[in-house]
């Protein structure tokens, strides 16, 4: 296929290649084509069985074509009890599609998950790694509309999507803000990080479903970082791991009652609210 040869040369060599490689030809295509991963395969000695094996063990990977847009519909108990089900169904009528099809123009693919972790939030719809709370069903055409625009888009000032958290360490609870840091016009979350050989400072946007963050060392794509608190050194690594990677997730707690969680892994944007939560 046009351009994979290269896309392997190009990261032939570097720590985590294979993942890389993979991440560049599902941008390119939407999916991981058959036909590219046997060049894969030929370029980097690796058997076929290895790179399935990847590409079915990460969630984001794709053997089948994927729309430009991802929506997800939560049907774990929860959402469930909530009426998630009645969200599904009309998200499936109103593209025409079930869940695991994508649409006839390649614009939406649409899945459903037993458990995307906001169960106080419930229904809940991803789109494009996006949550949406409390969903109703006269709130879904806007769902598509916004998401065909692009919801990477977002001005933290307006954006009814992201919200300030407070949040302290879940060993000692001692307060993770740092007000003299400002990230997105919010107190910063500071936090202690280790990968590889560096250790440092790491600076999160207290905006929840906002990915901005600062550090001291810049962090390769899909490193997994070690995080810690920056007051009782104990290690931030919560009871499960991310349900689309299998990193670990970091756990703070959020003022006022609640646990956030977020995934320990550059680039993987998994993250969970649960305002009645605990940490094991």
């Amino acid at each position: 296929m046009s351009g994979v040869g290269q896309i392997v040369d190009r990261h032939l060599g570097e720590r985590g290649e294979l993942i890389t490689i993979l991440e560049e030809i599902q941008a390119k295509y939407s999916y991981l084509p058959e036909e590219a991963l046997r060049v894969v395969s030929e370029r980097t000695g690796r058997s076929l069985t290895d790179i399935y094996g990847v590409a079915t063990f990460y969630k984001w990977f794709s053997l089948k074509p994927r729309g430009r847009h991802l929506l997800t519909c939560c049907l774990g108990t929860a959402c469930h009890v909530r009426g998630a089900p009645r969200i599904a169904d009309e998200l499936s009528r109103q593209l025409g599609v079930r869940a695991g099809e994508t649409t006839p123009d390649g614009e939406f693919t649409l899945e459903t998950q037993n458990c995307l972790g906001g169960c106080a939030l419930g229904p809940i719809v991803v789109a494009d790694g996006h949550y949406f709370s409390n969903v109703a069903t006269s709130a879904i055409p806007r769902i598509l509309e916004r998401t065909k625009e692009g919801l990477d888009r977002v001005d933290a000032r307006t954006d009814e999507r992201v919200f300030p958290v407070e949040v302290s360490c879940a060993r000692c609870n001692h307060s993770l803000m740092d007000p003299g840091s400002q990230l997105e016009g919010q107190p910063a979350i500071r936090v202690t990080i280790s990968f590889g050989q560096h250790h440092g400072w790491l600076l999160l946007s207290s905006l929840y479903g906002s990915y901005t963050i600062e550090a001291q060392h810049e962090i390769p794509f899909d490193e997994v970082a070690n995080f810690f608190c920056p007051h009782c050194h104990a290690e931030l690594r919560g009871a499960s791991d991310c349900a689309m990677c299998g990193a670990p997730m970091v756990p703070m707690i959020v003022r006022g009652g609640g646990v956030v969680q977020i995934c320990a892994r550059r680039g993987c944007r998994a993250h969970m609210l649960d305002l009645n939560g605990s940490v094991s």
